[in-house]
């Protein structure tokens, strides 16, 4: 029943993303390139999300990082990728990359049990290497436009297809269909852990790229659009991606 609005949202999304796009080349590749019709609000909510990150997020993350010997924060980073892993492979099924599918069950079979509930990434030593899928990415794989781009407040860039996308993620995940209290303190508290694990990670290439860029907004939103058109290309060739070892530029 909750699927209903979703894909109504997308059958909108689908007609706003190729709704009188400009006719001249240079101006339409530009449009393709930016298309953020609503910046002033976009702006405006991204510097609500600065305000939280300067504030809230980004000092809790430097502690964290600081703090937290690198060993426990491995771990942790593990243990809230491994419950990422079952959304993963039902993407990886409506993706029709069923060779995905099964290496990612295998994953977190693996982690799960030999890994210690998900702590140790043993499945990557065994040749299981991690694979992102989402559903925004598989709405790109069935064809649907990125549309607009978007300013989601505390989630900061992204665009039209890919905020739908994260709503019907999250009521397409198979453990956040669990019932029962444990799971969903487990669900939240790993939301959190894996924000400002993230979020520590990323701290030396966001500083940079703020330090040097002339706007900082058009420039998270470019390199926003690059990895989110990066990622639908990829889950549209399938097949598996090489082990590579975790580092901050890698990381979601």
């Amino acid at each position: 029943m909750k699927l209903v609005p979703v894909f109504g949202s997308i059958a909108i999304l689908g007609l706003s993303a190729c709704s009188h796009p400009p006719s001249d080349p240079d101006v339409l590749a530009d449009y393709k390139s930016i298309n953020d019709p609503a910046e002033p609000t976009n702006r405006t909510i991204f510097a609500g999300n600065m305000y939280v990150d300067r504030h809230v997020l980004k000092p809790v993350a430097v502690a964290y990082t600081d703090n937290m010997p690198e060993g426990v924060r491995r771990s942790i980073h593990n243990f809230t990728s491994n419950l990422e892993e079952p959304g993963i492979v039902v993407n990886d099924v409506l993706q029709g990359n069923f060779d995905r599918a099964w290496n990612t069950t295998e994953r977190f079979a693996v982690n799960t049990i030999v890994g210690g509930i998900g702590l140790f990434d043993v499945a990557s030593e065994w040749d299981h290497p991690h694979q992102s899928a989402d559903f925004g990415q598989t709405l790109g794989v069935w064809g649907v436009g990125p549309g607009p781009a978007v300013q989601l407040p505390l989630l900061g860039p992204s665009n039209a297809r890919d905020a739908v996308g994260k709503v019907a993620g999250i009521v397409t995940d198979p453990i956040s269909l669990v019932s029962g209290g444990a799971v969903t303190v487990v669900k939240a508290g790993s939301g959190g852990l894996g924000a400002v694990d993230a979020r520590g990670r990323l701290v030396p290439e966001t500083d940079e790229l703020e330090r040097t860029s002339l706007d900082y907004y058009a420039a998270l939103r470019s390199i926003a659009a690059q990895k989110r058109a990066a990622m639908v290309e990829d889950g549209k060739a399938g097949g598996l991606t090489e082990h590579v070892s975790v580092s901050p530029a890698t990381l979601e």
